[in-house]
């Protein structure tokens, strides 16, 4: 599969004029982001990305819940809040700006209305890692997304990926190998689990965009 292939479909899915709303899901570190980037690349203003990471509790609310361990579970994001974010995209009305909040590596927090959804943009990009997950209010999200797209990746690249993500961000090498395999491999284990639900898989691995 290739760039042109993702394009496609989405082009065959907004012949109708309605917005269609695509979700990125995978494991951490499986690529989500960059095909996000990717595709709005190639579609310009017609596209937005809207990522689940905005809904990341913030660094003192975890620490107060006894989660900040383990930040990037399931139970550390207001899933209710993104569920509302996406109700409120597919009802847009024609004079109505939507405000989502983004995610910042660099200081590991969310920032509030730090994205502008147009109602006139006929393709929103949402990706994140629990798009498929049926429990909590994570069950609703599968309902508000016109097609969810599985991001797929050897585990071995996806992993050192991670690593070198984590160090980027301020991680010793055995600090960030020990997050990644504690952490982001239980995450990526039980995202793993929900590939089946997916309406279309995408292998990234380097040559198969």
């Amino acid at each position: 599969m290739t760039i042109e292939s993702h394009l496609a479909r989405i082009r065959a899915k907004t012949a109708n004029g309605e917005r269609l709303i695509i979700g990125l899901t995978g494991a951490p570190g499986a690529g989500k982001s960059t095909l996000a980037q990717m595709l709005v690349e190639h579609l310009g203003s017609e596209a937005v990305v809207v990522p689940m990471d905005g809904y990341h509790l913030a660094n003192t609310v975890l620490a107060q819940l006894g989660r900040a361990d383990r930040k990037g579970a399931e139970d550390t994001f207001d899933s209710a809040g993104y569920v509302a974010l996406l109700r409120r995209l597919r009802a847009q009305g024609n004079d109505e700006i939507v405000y989502a909040p983004v995610f910042r590596r660099e200081i590991e927090e969310p920032i509030a209305n730090a994205i502008p959804v147009l109602p006139e943009t006929p393709v929103v990009i949402t990706e994140g890692n629990y798009l498929l997950l049926e429990r909590g209010h994570w069950r609703h999200v599968r309902e508000l997304i016109d097609e969810i797209w599985f991001v797929d990746i050897d585990g071995d690249l996806r992993r050192e990926r991670l690593i070198a993500r984590h160090m980027h961000f301020g991680r010793s090498a055995a600090a960030a190998k020990e997050w990644v395999e504690r952490s982001d491999e239980a995450n990526a284990r039980l995202i793993d689990a929900t590939r089946d639900r997916a309406d279309y898989v995408i292998d990234l691995a380097p040559g198969k965009q």
